[in-house]
């Protein structure tokens, strides 16, 4: 009995030991597009047999572990055709690939995620992708293909209002949002004052937002990350594309540096309605112009280095009185380097600034602001097996803050040249992600960032009794603003104040077979720089302020928890979230807060706190000539700030109120009709709870002067928001694959002409004396053509 025993458990030992001895070898590769060279982000790398796979980074590298032998490789690829391979794995292999774009369906694609079965069990949440095609078929106002509005359409975003800048995620606000293009921070993402984004649809590869669970490697915002990158240009022959429009017009070129080895895009947009505003007889000038820029080049196998740009400027002005100048510039330099099969590393150099002009001639002066950054990023990701990944690395960033600068425009002025003082801060981050599959349907997702931030000093720093910048005057109820009392500088090369924050991610996939699983996440996050803006969305004029003495970073707490399911083999997805968020130390002002020109911004502001919950819901038809979504969200935003003293009566009286941009509804569908190769019809819905804002309920007469009183913050709303938008795609040659291929794009934006209220005003008529409201609307039906090519 004792012998059978003994055998026994020696055949069990020696078959573990076999089991754990077998040899692991690792393929590794880069895949890339067949006609373009232009590496692909998101490829699946799936080995049926063994029923594991992986996908590329964004810079198109992939790594996987396997036991030696030979299996067969599947490669897929929204907009591309699949490719099967069988592999012989008995060492280390290098593999690249490339595949071929599947032309027939291209134009079809929607949402790039869905198509990645394996993402199912992935432990990533709350994040969208769109494809430039998907970007250049949702109709829009005036006909010009637009990133942001784009992502509006998408559950949990909406828009700050129309014809404004940003967007707003999850009941955060516009400044909350991590704007990325090639890694480099975008300040304002849209052009005259929000009717067109800076992003050029023809030079994007690749679009997520992040609006939860958001990976350690990020940081500096609390409500999400958008993050874009540009293609790198076609390194096999030259090409271009553009589109001619009503009021703009774009040409993007690519082609080789040296064949197969470097390639460069160039792409520039302009608009030039202004040009015919002489023939109307009047003087008013609004245009924008960008340059999208980037080179690659493959040093060898395992380097790769990018030098990628970005220029974009708009242009206002008023007869000869007044004009505004305003805008982003960003270069940044990468280098790729693969240390060895398990091991990418990329290090950034990237500049940043924000400029913000304003020559006013009728009082002969000019004002200037900005921000600018430097910024050193080395990131690394590891394979170290397919059941275990990690990514680390770290983050500088020096700022320097222009809150702006007065001087005369002419001789003659009588305006004296004023600068208010300069700012600096340092912030830095060391982060370290992990994705984790412990068990055959659980997966985890877990990190950590840990982020100072360093308030430099500055030739001057107000003092306060108390140190309260902001005081609370009893008999009146309100807050004021405080004197200083005095004045201390210290240098720039020294701190003043000092934060660190850990911030730790959580997320898990549960799968419960093959096509559903539920999944969680928990994020920290710190902010520490902070817009300052009184309205209910951003302008250019808006100041970007550091965290400090009297401005606390805001602190995020955020927990979503959702249901994920394929149907149809993935013909239709649908996806549930909930979610809910905290955030402390939320800037609040005092009720006439003046923040233009103010060289003492504490005394206006205090730090209150903020929360959003919701419950989002995603449906999309992925196949077939038909194909779209519906995105459904409903949610709550608000705000609070509490007195700092019992005696104190806060803002709103301390109370909950509506944040200004808290829509309790928010539905839009999405859709697309592939009528034959010829034509492609499109159309997308909107319906939005209105914003809030204050309207007055009373009013009194003093000293014949006619006050109005007003409610409390926030706790009306403009009428509910809603728009039908409709576009059709001609090709008249859709069998031209070579050569000139022309397409024309007929669109209507608004099509049954709601006129959305962007505001409301109160006011007496001078002939009745009576009270009026005026709304005011900036759009009505908008018809819009435009010719699109490539060659």
């Amino acid at each position: 009995m004792n012998q059978s025993k003994l055998i026994i458990f020696t055949l069990f030992f020696f078959s573990i030991t076999f089991l754990f001895a077998q040899e692991k070898f690792t393929i590794s590769g880069i895949i890339q597009d067949q006609n373009t060279n232009e590496t692909l982000i998101g490829v699946t790398v799936l080995f049926p047999e063994l029923n594991t796979g992986t996908t590329t980074n964004e810079y198109g590298f992939y790594s996987i572990t396997l036991p030696k032998g030979s299996y067969k490789l599947q490669l897929s690829y929204i907009g591309y055709t699949d490719k099967l391979e069988t592999i012989l794995l008995n060492d280390n292999l290098k593999r690249n690939f490339l595949l071929n774009e599947a032309t027939e369906s291209l134009e079809e694609v929607i949402i790039t995620e869905n198509i990645e079965k394996l993402s199912i069990r992935k432990p990533q949440m709350s994040v969208n992708a769109l494809t430039s095609a998907t970007i250049k078929q949702i109709p829009v106002v005036l006909g010009e293909a637009d990133v942001l509005k784009a992502i509006t359409l998408l559950p949990g975003v909406t828009n700050a209002g129309e014809g404004s800048s940003g967007f707003n995620v999850r009941g955060g606000a516009a400044d909350q949002n991590l704007i990325l293009l090639d890694e480099a921070t975008v300040y304002n993402s849209s052009h005259l004052f929000g009717l067109f984004s800076v992003f050029n649809p023809d030079a994007i590869k690749d679009l997520k937002l992040y609006k939860g669970g958001i990976p350690a490697r990020y940081g500096g915002r609390v409500a999400s990350v958008l993050d874009i990158y540009q293609k790198e240009g076609n390194s096999k022959e030259f090409h271009a594309n553009g589109g001619i429009g009503v009021v703009s017009s774009r040409l993007l070129l690519e082609g080789p540096l040296e064949k197969d080895k470097g390639s460069f895009l160039l792409g520039g947009r302009s608009s030039y309605a202004h040009l015919f505003l002489p023939l109307f007889d009047l003087d008013n000038v609004a245009y924008f112009y960008d340059l999208n820029t980037k080179l690659s080049y493959k040093l060898n196998d395992n380097n790769n280095i990018y030098l990628s740009g970005y220029f974009g400027r708009d242009v206002f002005s008023l007869a000869d009185s007044f004009e505004n100048i305003y805008g982003n510039t960003i270069v940044n330099f990468r280098w790729n380097h693969l240390f060895n099969d398990k091991l990418f590393s990329n290090m950034s150099l990237i500049y940043s600034d924000y400029y913000y002009g304003l020559n006013l001639d009728f009082v002969e002066f000019k004002w200037n602001s900005g921000i600018q950054n430097f910024n050193f990023k080395y990131d690394f990701k590891h394979y170290i097996s397919n059941n275990f990944k990690l990514q680390y690395g770290l983050n500088s960033i020096y700022y320097k803050f222009n809150p702006g600068e007065i001087e005369p425009s002419t001789p003659t002025s009588g305006i004296n040249a004023e600068k208010l003082i300069d700012k600096y801060a340092f912030e830095n981050a060391l982060y370290l992600d992990a994705e984790h599959k412990v068990l055959k349907n659980l997966t985890l997702a877990y990190g950590l960032r840990l982020s100072t931030f360093n308030r430099l000093g500055q030739s001057e720093i107000n003092i306060y009794e108390n140190n309260q910048a902001v005081i609370f005057n009893n008999d009146f109820q309100i807050y004021q603003s405080a004197d200083a009392i005095g004045t201390e500088t210290v240098s720039k090369n020294k701190s003043i104040k000092s934060f660190l924050n850990l911030e730790p991610r959580f997320s898990a996939a549960y799968q419960f077979n093959r096509n559903t699983s539920v999944k969680t996440s928990y994020n920290r996050m710190s902010q520490y720089l902070h817009l300052l803006s009184n309205t209910s969305s951003p302008t250019p004029l808006d100041i970007w302020a550091p965290s400090g003495k009297f401005i606390k970073p805001q602190i995020l707490d955020q927990y979503a928890i959702g249901y994920f399911k394929n149907l149809k083999d993935g013909d239709f997805s649908l996806e549930i979230e909930s979610f809910y968020k905290d955030v402390k130390n939320r800037i609040d002002y005092i009720d006439g807060a003046d923040l233009i020109a103010n060289d003492a911004i504490e005394q206006v502001i205090l730090n209150g706190k903020a929360r959003a919950y919701g419950l989002e819901i995603l449906f999309r038809k992925n196949e077939g000539r038909f194909k779209g979504w519906l995105a459904y969200t409903i949610s709550k935003s608000e705000q609070k700030t509490e007195g700092r003293t019992p005696l104190e009566t806060g803002i709103n009286n301390g109370e909950w109120y509506n944040t200004g941009y808290d829509k309790t509804h928010d539905l839009s569908i999405t859709t697309s009709y592939n009528l034959n190769k010829k034509w492609d019809f499109n159309a997308n819905f909107l319906f939005q709870t209105g914003q809030p804002t204050t309207y007055p309920n009373s009013q009194y007469v003093y000293n014949n002067i006619v006050v109005p009183n007003y409610s409390a913050r926030n706790s009306t709303r403009l009428p509910t928001y809603h728009r039908l938008d409709l576009s059709a795609t001609y090709k008249p040659k859709p069998e031209k694959t070579k050569g000139w291929q022309g397409s024309w794009v007929f669109g209507i934006y608004n099509a049954y002409n709601r006129r959305n209220a962007t505001s409301i005003s109160f006011a007496q008529n001078e002939d009745t004396g009576n009270n009026e409201a005026t709304r005011l609307a900036i759009f009505g039906i908008v018809p819009s053509v435009s010719y699109n090519f490539k060659f």
